[in-house]
C-alpha cells in the first residue's frame, strides 16, 4: 500500500536520506531509490522538496541539529561544571559509530556548499569546547589548542575509520578527559 503525500512527513525523507547517506554515500542519493525504499512514487518526494539539491541542503540542516543543537543542548541540560560538561560531550561522542560524519565528510570533499556548512559546524564545535576550556581557566590559546586536540581526535577517529568498541571508546573518553583538563 503506498503512502499518501500527505501522510508521509518531511522528517521521514531527512531521516531516510542520513541513513542512506550514512550507509552508501552521496551517490546513492537519487530521488528514483529513496522513493523506491519509501515504496512511493518520486511526485511523493516533490510534495516535500523542490529538487534533490533541496533535499541534500535539508538533510545538511537536520545533521547540524542533530548532531550539534542537540548534542550541546543535551550536555546543558545535564548541568553541571565546565568539566563535568565536556565529560558529558565525550560521553555522548563515544557513541556515535561515526558513519553519517565520515559520509558527509567525504560528500564534501567534491561539493563546495557542503564542504562550507562542515566548517561552520565544525567552528561551532570547537568554540563550545573551547568555551568550555575557557572555564576551566585556561589562556584563551591553551583553551583553543585543547579544543583542536579533543575534536580532530573525535574527527580523525571517524575519517580513518578503524573505531574501537563502545567500551573502549568510553574508556578513551574519560583518558582524554582527565589529560585534557589537568592543569599542569
Amino acid at each position: 500500500m503506498e503512502k499518501t503525500p500527505q501522510k508521509l512527513r518531511r522528517q521521514d525523507w531527512l531521516t531516510l536520506g542520513l541513513n542512506v547517506l550514512a550507509k552508501n554515500g552521496i551517490e546513492a542519493m537519487r530521488v528514483e531509490r529513496l522513493a523506491e525504499l519509501m515504496n512511493v512514487t518520486k511526485g511523493s518526494f516533490y510534495w516535500h522538496f523542490k529538487n534533490r539539491e533541496d533535499l541534500l541542503m535539508a538533510m545538511l540542516q537536520e545533521w547540524e541539529v542533530r548532531e550539534t543543537d542537540n548534542i550541546i543542548k543535551q550536555v546543558e541540560a545535564a548541568g553541571g561544571n565546565a568539566s563535568t560538561k565536556l565529560f558529558n560531550l565525550f560521553q555522548i561522542a563515544s557513541q556515535d559509530d561515526g558513519r553519517l560524519e565520515k559520509a558527509i565528510r567525504n560528500w564534501a570533499a567534491n561539493d563546495t556548499r557542503s564542504a562550507a556548512a562542515i566548517a561552520r559546524i565544525d567552528l561551532r564545535r570547537i568554540n563550545y569546547m573551547q568555551t568550555l576550556f575557557l572555564q576551566m581557566s585556561f589562556p584563551t590559546v591553551e583553551a583553543k589548542a585543547r579544543a583542536r586536540l579533543a575534536y580532530y581526535s573525535w574527527i580523525g577517529e571517524f575519517i580513518v575509520g578503524v573505531l574501537p568498541t563502545q567500551a573502549e571508546r568510553l574508556e578513551e573518553a574519560k583518558l582524554y578527559h582527565t589529560i585534557l583538563v589537568r592543569h599542569d
